[in-house]
């Protein structure tokens, strides 16, 4: 299909599984933050496959073409996998700085890092059984140079060691994914952008060696952070037609709230990437009109060819309410199917 449509990764969680005021106040925990879910313990497994559900019929009620889980049972993207490995001390948590200067509780890496199991096969095994097979389906792992990024590290060595680390985990993980049928597994790699000069050394070949191997479509997502926790946005990405070096088939970028230069996407449409494009600005509630989010696809469409791009938000739709999140997906879907009509 030309110009589908996708989540980045996460979809709007209800009001009564996790505690949108607690989840709002605060940045996305690294380490885990039980204390969010407003289900008790017992039935919270229970209550997750529900929310999911939820979020799987809002998406195909929304003419969204290729699915996620919404990610609703993490409570961010990037702890639920972060902390299930071996080689960690989780009683007693490490330090780092956040992408806003500020120190935040992270995995304290103290040994040689191990998968126990797979960490999301059964989620994406759920997502399969539950969207129709005319659907593709998305899952979504964090990548190894933004876990190593919010790790400390008291094993490795460095930080680069420590990446390469992750990135077979990440690889037996991604694997996995593609054996229980994802169609696409996208990489989360938001600290690429922020630690730009460390992610020049060596971000490409962390992220390939995550991806060695693999067969099946691969993205990696780039943002500036969630709006709800980062309201300033750079003009441009400083690290993105390095990506034009990545093995993956898809790079995920944001261009609404930060009205991109979209001729920076040229280099990634050259080397054959297609782009997800985000066309959502989620730093407001406000619902989008069809005809706004079809000029940001047209601003990109000089540079990237219709047939390389798959349309999105800009990025996880976590922090918005779940109103506003249905209905920026509606807009979404009905301005792609402008642009398509237009394009053929």
């Amino acid at each position: 299909m030309l110009l589908p449509t996708s989540l980045v990764g996460s979809y709007a969680q209800p009001d009564w599984l996790i505690d949108r005021e607690r989840l709002a106040g605060r940045f996305p925990p690294r380490v885990r933050a039980r204390e969010l879910w407003r289900v008790a313990p017992e039935y919270l497994a229970q209550a997750q496959d529900d929310a999911t559900l939820l979020a799987l019929r809002d998406q195909e009620e929304a003419g969204l073409d290729i699915i996620t889980d919404g990610e609703i049972r993490r409570e961010s993207y990037s702890n639920r996998f972060a902390t299930a490995l071996d080689g960690l001390d989780l009683d007693n948590h490490g330090t780092t700085l956040n992408r806003s200067g500020e120190p935040i509780p992270v995995p304290r890496v103290t040994g040689p890092l191990r998968r126990r199991h797979p960490v999301e096969v059964a989620d994406l095994e759920y997502l399969r059984a539950h969207v129709s097979d005319s659907k593709q389906v998305k899952i979504t792992v964090p990548g190894p140079f933004t876990m190593a990024q919010q790790a400390q590290d008291d094993h490795y060595g460095s930080r680069e060691a420590l990446a390469r680390a992750y990135a077979d985990v990440v690889n037996e993980e991604v694997r996995d994914l593609f054996a229980a049928g994802a169609d696409i597994v996208q990489l989360d790699e938001p600290w690429l952008q922020a630690r730009a000069e460390e992610a020049a050394k060596y971000g490409v070949d962390v992220v390939n060696r995550a991806l060695d191997g693999v067969s099946g479509t691969t993205a990696v997502h780039l943002c500036f952070g969630y709006p709800a926790m980062v309201r300033e946005r750079p003009s441009g990405y400083s690290f993105l037609p390095e990506l034009a070096e990545c093995s993956c088939d898809q790079v995920s970028v944001e261009t609404a709230q930060s009205n991109l230069d979209t001729s920076v996407l040229a280099t990634l449409a050259d080397a054959g990437k297609t782009v997800i494009l985000g066309v959502l600005d989620l730093s407001t509630p406000e619902v989008e009109t069809p005809d706004v989010v079809a000029e940001r696809i047209r601003r990109a469409r000089a540079h990237v060819p219709a047939s390389q791009m798959v349309l999105a938000p800009d990025c996880g739709m976590k922090y918005l309410p779940r109103a506003s999140a249905f209905g920026k997906l509606t807009a979404l879907a009905a301005a792609a199917a402008q642009v398509r009509a237009e394009v053929s």
